[in-house]
């Protein structure tokens, strides 16, 4: 048995999934023609309350048009130093959009609307970049599945209000955080100017990303994704896995987040883990004891009972639950973190 714990983006279709995506009807997307994804993305603005959305084949390429919608070149977005967009898409950032990033330090990958304001340069100092946007990641991936307090995202949106920024979630995870928090789409729908959601994480689909926006937002996304070559033609096979988890898969995630809390329970018992991290969803991150243990060591041994975790760097290793983990998986895991306190 073979156990993944590297992240949740390797899940599988299930049975159901892939019946859904094999009786798919299609047609051309590129031509808006397919009504798989007319489906999907009706489905999607619907749910958020917003005009429209538009299918994306990753999370990066729906971030990435969202920042080219909301600046311009030489500008500036304020983000946590944890932030996605900054750490794991590529230098995104400025190579698409030409836009720097003024970090935040936050704790785990959230920010106040305070530290927010102060980030923001004077918009009348040309020598400074022009503050355009600000990024928000829920939940955050480096803080370890954080959650965001909704009132502290309000007060954000306050403070762009009062100067006159855009505001962006990147909503990797942001079904985890609904079901943690029992928030709903349309709060956010209502709070963010754009919101990017993916369906490859916590809802197993294979492939995909959705940005929902104002139906202006979203006809200039269409232009924009065309540029970063995210056009598709008969997408309605992976459009079809989304409806199909966006009605079967939502409610399971909290499944996801009871089983990351029991494995961070057995892992603060362990007299060679040194810290784990708060644990509020499917994410779990610690640092080992490397006085009793080096991480080659202990991945290797979690390894040799076939069970793969990964490395973040810095000291800290990372688990994370998802739709394919299962009991038996489970239970395995458990017993084995267990016997490495003897």
């Amino acid at each position: 048995m073979e156990i993944n714990l590297i992240s949740d983006t390797v899940t599988r279709p299930t049975p159901g999934m892939l019946n859904a995506m094999m009786t798919a009807r299609v047609g051309d997307d590129v031509f808006k023609n397919d009504p798989s994804v007319n489906a999907l993305e009706y489905e999607m603005a619907q749910l958020f309350g917003k005009g429209a959305a538009l299918f994306f084949p990753s999370g990066t390429m729906t971030n990435q048009t969202a920042i080219k919608l909301h600046t311009a070149p030489g500008e500036q977005l304020i983000c946590d130093k944890y932030a996605h967009v900054y750490n794991y898409e590529g230098g995104g950032v400025s190579f698409n959009s030409g836009v720097s990033c003024k970090l935040v330090d936050g704790h785990r990958g959230m920010m106040t609307a305070h530290q927010v304001e102060q980030a923001i340069n004077p918009p009348d100092f040309y020598h400074s970049p022009k503050t355009s946007l600000v990024c928000i990641e829920n939940t955050t991936n480096k803080g370890g599945g954080a959650c965001w307090d909704f009132k502290e995202l309000e007060k954000i949106r306050a403070i762009c209000d009062k100067h006159n920024l855009a505001y962006h979630l990147d909503g990797a995870r942001l079904w985890n955080a609904l079901a943690e928090k029992k928030e709903s789409p349309k709060q956010y729908g209502a709070l963010f100017d754009s919101i990017s959601v993916c369906l490859s994480k916590g809802l197993g689909c294979p492939v995909g990303s959705v940005l929902v926006a104002s139906e202006e937002l979203i006809h200039r996304a269409i232009r924009v994704r065309k540029i970063l070559g995210g056009g598709m033609r008969q997408a309605g096979y992976l459009a079809a896995a989304g409806l199909y988890a966006l009605e079967h898969h939502r409610e399971r995630v909290a499944e996801d987040h009871k089983k990351a809390k029991e494995l961070g329970e057995v892992l603060r018992q362990l007299a060679i883990v040194q810290t784990v991290e708060p644990i509020e969803t499917n994410i779990i991150i610690f640092e080992l004891d490397t006085t009793v243990v080096s991480e080659e060591d202990f991945l290797k041994q979690l390894a040799d009972q076939h069970i793969a975790i990964i490395g973040m760097g810095q000291g800290k290793l990372r688990m994370v639950t998802h739709l394919d983990y299962t009991d038996a998986m489970h239970t395995k895991v458990l017993e084995v973190l267990s016997s490495m306190n003897n």
